[in-house]
């Protein structure tokens, strides 16, 4: 695979802000009323919900550095060849070609053309990569920057990219929203989870995630999997207890390890970020003016985003200039 690079610099003050944008989009959608349309009938409740997101989480963290990461393939073929029933679900059908379309209600749909036209006229950039999710961009960028990160995403799975020394940080927003998003680093996911960030991608194998399709250690739930981690330490140690009769692992949990051994010899590497997708070089700085302002003008007018389309441009200091 191609070298990758981040055009970002360990300068004082800088930080990095990684946006799971599908997450957002997703939770703007669900969570603006979709009453809010623009005069011909377009949905902008996902649309005018992402960009106050993005205004509330500038505002908040203040970071010198944005990047909209983005799934360019949100079922990639090597996870689904390894574990077929990952995210299968959420295929709504296959078209001729054979491409996998995802679900997604139709109102918000016709609203992701516009986001990402709308991000594109203001100069927040855009990364994916082939056959990789946004999660891969994320963990890719995450490994390569060299200033401390925010990811922004209401996915647990990324609680694995934290690490202290690095400043690398989770803005998880699933569980109270964006604007009282909680900040996890290693002692604030320890304290939840009673696991190091090291272990996460261990614990979220061990436990699985019935929503993407990961079946998991049958029987071993989240409680388990953590004492599984504390007691013998990462799968690979967990696994070689469970197949030594001296281990005081209970017989039963040995057994639910030792029954999914053809899961646990694949899952790790679709439970993983991938920290090598194929992004190219990324230019991931903060607009200092409108890329289009004429494109931009056009899609506030289109979709009335008036206070959305305010706010945002404030929150990135894109207004006119003294």
């Amino acid at each position: 695979m191609a070298e990758t690079t981040t055009s970002t610099t360990g300068i004082a003050g800088q930080r990095l802000m990684l946006l799971d944008t599908a997450s957002l989009y997703f939770r703007a959608f669900f969570g603006v009323p979709d009453t809010m349309k623009a005069a011909d009938g377009t949905p902008t409740n996902a649309i005018r919900g992402l960009l106050d997101f993005i205004a509330r989480l500038v505002e908040n963290h203040r970071p010198s550095h944005l990047v909209a990461c983005w799934d360019d393939n949100w079922r990639p073929s090597w996870r689904v060849a390894l574990i077929p029933s990952y995210k299968a679900q959420r295929v709504e059908f296959v078209t001729s070609g054979g491409d996998q379309v995802e679900d997604v209600p139709d109102r918000l749909e016709i609203q992701v053309p516009y986001i990402r036209a709308c991000l594109e006229a203001l100069g927040i950039t855009i990364v994916g990569a082939a056959d990789h999710e946004a999660d891969d961009v994320i963990g890719t960028l995450s490994h390569q920057a060299t200033m401390p990160v925010d990811v922004v995403t209401g996915d647990r799975d990324l609680f694995q990219l934290i690490d202290d020394a690095r400043g690398i940080r989770v803005i998880y927003t699933a569980a109270k929203g964006v604007g009282r998003a909680e900040v996890y680093d290693e002692k604030a996911l320890l304290a939840k989870y009673e696991i190091p960030a090291s272990r996460y991608a261990d614990y979220a194998t061990l436990r699985g995630d019935a929503s993407d399709g990961l079946p998991g250690v049958k029987g071993v739930g989240d409680k388990t999997a953590a004492s599984l981690i504390t007691a013998y330490g990462g799968l690979d140690e967990i696994r070689t207890a469970a197949a030594d009769p001296s281990t005081p692992m209970s017989p039963s949990v040995k057994r639910k390890i030792l029954d999914s051994s053809d899961y646990l010899d694949v899952a790790p590497k679709v439970v993983a970020v991938a920290k090598d997708a194929p992004v190219g070089t990324v230019d991931a700085t903060l607009p200092a003016e409108v890329k289009d302002p004429e494109r931009w003008l056009d899609l506030v007018e289109l979709l009335e985003l008036g206070g959305s389309a305010q706010r945002v441009m404030s929150a990135l200091n894109l207004g006119p200039k003294a």
